[in-house]
């Protein structure tokens, strides 16, 4: 089963950037979709941005024109490059993918803080 290292997430003062990758232990190029979710405390698990096999792109609007997710299959791994930070983005971020199939795996999870 592929197994997904996450890594990039600290502690970051408003209008910071971060750059969280996942890196997969096998090749990413299988996967229909690959994305990140976060997790904030005490709330639902939202889906932040994905990018497909052909690299269409989604997000969620509170970070659209902030964030932005790339796929380099050559180096099986799905980047999230986060800009102009706020509180708000503080979470636990989750690697995600999906077979065509509709199979999903998740990877462990990195924090973010947003804080001054």
């Amino acid at each position: 089963q592929v197994q997904f290292v996450e890594s990039g997430g600290g502690l970051v003062q408003p209008g910071g950037s971060l750059r969280l990758s996942c890196a997969a232990s096998e090749s990413i190029s299988s996967f229909a979709a690959m994305g990140w979710y976060r997790q904030a405390p005490g709330k639902q698990r939202e889906l932040v941005a994905t990018v497909t096999r052909g690299g269409d792109t989604n997000y969620v609007d509170s970070v659209k024109a902030r964030f932005t997710i790339t796929r380099d299959n050559a180096k099986n791994t799905v980047y999230l490059q986060m800009n102009s930070l706020k509180p708000e983005d503080t979470a636990d971020y989750y690697c995600y993918a999906r077979t065509d199939f509709y199979r999903e795996y998740w990877g462990q999870g990195t924090q973010v803080t947003v804080s001054s």
